[in-house]
């Protein structure tokens, strides 16, 4: 007998749009007398149900059930019936958020005659709307001259503050699948009266937070960037509180007593974690008292640490000596608890770098981390819980030995830089569903570098100068949108939200070798520069990661950045685009952590 299919032509793509968190079942159309059973592919990729946990094939037709959808679920689904692949059926699925949001400040005090910023953030998809109420009344969009909404209602600005605008402010975002909201509080009083609103805002920290720490050969200076001020500078000579050991101690034949830092974390804006590759130790900085408080001993030279937010834990990367020849990972549970510290172990040798994704808004939970073997094609992927291996996904048909990592939760894409000279491809994607390489990134080469949101991907190719930015729609497709030839190579580049549109962003850019800031903005491609920030820390002076210079931003409400050049720092004003001030006497400090509200 003959097989006979069918599917109609007004059936060929199907689109269904879902929210996340329920569930979904997606049939093929594919009709017919004695028909082959179904075969599903997700980008290309056959599905095998065996290995998903999160997609089942369903009942006698050969649907697909999702049971429970979340955005990395986004993208294209194609049928077909095994052996008839030229007849095929693709469903697009489409994923809502609803809306959520931060503000900014959560109660500020000023005094009559000064302006005002409240600020509010929000994701979700589709992009949600801002409006603002008042003591729980509407503000009109049509404001007084005193009172202006801006970057799509995502900034309230009050000229200039009277007693009157006391309020609570509450700001909405609401989207076609729901609805958030939070409260920012202004006191407006004048400074002759204490009242209990400035006495609790003082209390909120706000003088110990929002300050860059940075680490350098003298030490560690914390630097407030709007005024500019060196609030404290913790000396190389000062004691860690527990052990009474220096921070720095000197080295044998050692004139000055200097500090060498590799890298820093903050740990929930409590604590700071310092690596010391020359001491094999991790520092522990206290943000409220502003003290070094702990010493705990790693393996020798660490070199990367990174906070895995979800988990509560530091991981180290170690590398045995300069050479790098004796990797290990270890890692620092409960980290921000404050008591009994303890580093542990893990069961992962010989490990040349690691990738932990980056929590949002949307996505506050992570579950798996990946680990690069020394010049091998492949990734390990990990479970971050139970710091244990679960698979290897194998790059070597790809030709690809991986250097960096960036990661998309739209659609669930790895975005992997390839080494260059050992791989045959410059930029390959995994999808994180079905942890199966997907092909090389087009022609994109360089590193990449993913938006606070996911919506965009940045590769910056340092040799070329050549900056390629990719939108991720909310369909999961992957677009070029800007080629940019630029004269800088980059060495590291950073996102910050832009203070005229919503969910946008500036990229800046800082250079291997040159003394110019490099600066995109996002919706329009246009580039400019901030000239003349000295000289950079040379690569052999900066031996623990690719970036000798780095470019630091001040989190989701920050408008400064800082980016250190081999004597001093800059600050940047990334609200105005313009250099802020230059802070002198500040060797080698490429290592720096915003600290927010402590």
């Amino acid at each position: 007998e003959v097989v006979q299919l069918s599917l109609p032509e007004e059936q060929r793509v199907s689109v269904s749009t879902i929210t996340v968190g329920l569930s979904t079942v997606l049939t093929c159309g594919i009709r017919g007398a004695l028909r082959p059973p179904i075969i599903w592919k997700r980008n290309g990729v056959v599905l095998n149900f065996l290995d998903l946990e999160d997609i089942n094939d369903f009942g006698e037709d050969d649907s697909l059930y999702i049971a429970k959808v979340t955005t990395i679920h986004m993208g294209n689904y194609t049928c077909h019936a095994y052996g008839y692949e030229e007849l095929y059926q693709t469903h697009v699925l489409q994923v809502n958020v609803p809306p959520v949001i931060r503000v900014y400040p959560e109660t500020q005090a000023q005094e009559p005659g000064v302006s005002a910023s409240l600020r509010c953030h929000a994701e979700g998809i589709p992009n949600p709307r801002i409006s603002w109420l008042k003591n729980g009344v509407d503000i009109p969009p049509k404001l007084s001259k005193q009172l202006a909404l801006l970057a799509n209602g995502s900034e309230l600005h009050i000229s200039s503050v009277r007693y009157e605008d006391t309020g609570a402010y509450t700001c909405i975002a609401k989207n076609e699948v729901g609805v958030d909201e939070d409260i920012s509080s202004l006191f407006i009083e004048d400074s002759a009266r204490k009242t209990l609103a400035n006495i609790l805002w003082r209390e909120e920290g706000l003088s110990v937070g929002n300050v860059f720490y940075v680490f350098s050969d003298d030490g560690i200076t914390v630097l407030q960037p709007s005024e500019c001020e060196i609030r404290r500078h913790i000396r190389p000579d000062e004691r860690i509180f527990t052990s009474y050991e220096e921070i720095c101690p000197r080295g044998e034949g050692e004139g000055v007593q200097s500090c060498l830092w590799a890298s820093a974390v903050a740990v929930r804006d409590k604590y700071i974690y310092a690596a010391q590759p020359k001491q094999s130790r991790v520092v522990i900085i206290d943000t409220q008292s502003q003290k070094a408080v702990q010493s705990l001993d790693v393996d020798p030279f660490p070199a990367k640490l990174h906070y895995d937010k979800s988990h509560d834990q530091v991981w180290v990367l170690s590398w045995g000596d300069m050479q790098k020849s004796a990797p290990t990972l270890q890692v620092i549970p409960e980290a921000s608890a404050g008591e009994e510290r303890h580093v542990v172990r893990t069961p992962f040798e010989g490990v040349d770098d690691f990738f932990i994704p980056p929590t949002n808004l949307i996505i506050n939970h992570v579950r798996f981390g990946f680990l690069f073997p020394k010049s091998k094609s492949a990734v390990h992927k990990i479970d971050l819980e139970t710091v244990t291996h679960l698979k290897t996904l194998e790059l070597r048909s790809s030709g690809c030995v991986p250097q960096a990592m960036a990661y998309t939760h739209l659609g669930g894409y790895f975005f992997v830089q390839c080494h260059r000279r050992t791989s045959t491809v410059s930029q390959l994607i995994i999808d994180s569903v079905t942890d199966s390489v997907v092909g090389p990134n087009g022609d994109v080469s360089g590193t990449p570098h993913i938006s606070p949101d996911g919506r965009y991907l940045v590769s910056a190719d340092e040799d070329s100068g050549r900056i390629k930015v990719q939108a991720i729609t909310v369909r999961g497709e992957i677009k070029l949108i800007y080629d940019l030839q630029t004269n800088v190579r980059v060495s590291d580049l950073t996102f910050q939200p832009s203070f005229t549109e919503g969910n946008q962003y500036y990229i800046y850019a800082t250079s291997h070798l040159q003394t110019d800031v490099l600066f995109v903005e996002l919706s329009t491609g246009k580039m400019n520069v901030l000239k003349n920030l000295k000289d950079p820390i040379t690569s052999k002076d900066w031996p623990w990661s690719s970036y000798n210079r780095i470019m630091k931003d001040s989190g989701l409400f920050g408008q400064y950045l800082i980016t250190p050049a081999k004597d001093s720092l800059f600050v940047i004003n990334g609200r105005q685009n313009t250099l802020r001030c230059e802070v002198s006497g500040i060797r080698r400090g490429n290592t720096v952590v915003w600290v927010g509200e402590v």
